[in-house]
């Protein structure tokens, strides 16, 4: 079966596109389940997310879009939530939704993933930037607030890559996501940035399935275009490293699906 979990609308004010042409891409993709999960509001970096009073709306659109295509495809409603302590609203952890993915995107304040502010990078020490951000998705997967981690290494998006070995600068993070029950997201978005590379690799991806660490698929779509892709690569990778089963959340309840 093919999922895809995380996908935006145009509420977060950097995707375009409408729910319903999301949807009808997913359907010719022949994505079986398929998961809205737009950027949560807080009260940090909110040009590039929904606002606190568009919740509703947000949710209404997708439980209707829900309804409307209910014989055609499985739709499920979610936040990608940055875990930034300090800004995450109780009115989103609390929302009644299937799941929330919780992601790093900013190390202090500096939004590491983001092309404005690249040339930080010349600033800093490598594998400092890489334990950092490990620690920081440590820390999201100890709070035990979230169902997914949205792609794990995503400091890697511009393709700087560490001296050190990532399995061992990631070792204590996907630790802490086994012993939290969390999933981890097996991301294509990472193969249309810089890096060109699923999130995870495949070499952290093997320290998961080692870990017997759940997986879950994404495209994290922000233009309907970008909709279900490379899926078939992901599943492909997945499973060459021994991954059968992908999971999917309903009210938050875990559930496992064959992976095509």
């Amino acid at each position: 079966m093919k999922v895809d979990l995380h996908n935006h609308t145009k509420l977060c004010n950097h995707a375009e596109g409408e729910i319903d042409d999301f949807i009808e891409a997913a359907i010719k993709k022949n994505i079986k389940i398929f998961g809205f999960s737009d950027h949560a509001p807080m009260e940090f970096d909110k040009e590039y997310r929904m606002s606190l009073s568009q919740m509703t709306l947000y949710e209404r659109d997708v439980k209707e879009a829900k309804e409307r295509f209910k014989d055609r495809i499985e739709i499920l409603l979610g936040y990608e939530v940055d875990f930034l302590p300090g800004f995450i609203k109780e009115r989103v952890l609390n929302a009644k939704v299937d799941y929330l993915i919780g992601s790093v995107h900013f190390l202090g304040s500096w939004g590491f993933d983001n092309p404005e502010f690249i040339s930080e990078y010349k600033n800093k020490d490598i594998d400092k930037i890489y334990q950092d951000y490990f620690d920081a998705i440590e820390q999201m997967a100890k709070s035990s607030l979230f169902n997914i981690v949205g792609h794990f290494d995503l400091i890697k998006v511009f393709n700087f890559r560490p001296k050190k070995d990532v399995r061992v600068l990631a070792k204590n993070a996907l630790k802490a996501i086994k012993k939290s029950n969390m999933v981890l997201e097996v991301s294509t978005a990472g193969l249309r940035k810089p890096v060109k590379e699923l999130y995870p690799s495949r070499e952290l991806l093997e320290v998961a399935y080692e870990l017997n660490i759940p997986i879950t698929f994404a495209s994290d779509a922000h233009r309907v275009e970008d909709v279900g892709y490379k899926l078939e690569f992901a599943q492909k990778v997945a499973k060459e490293i021994g991954y059968r089963k992908c999971a999917i959340f309903r009210n938050k309840e875990r559930v496992f699906v064959e992976i095509d």
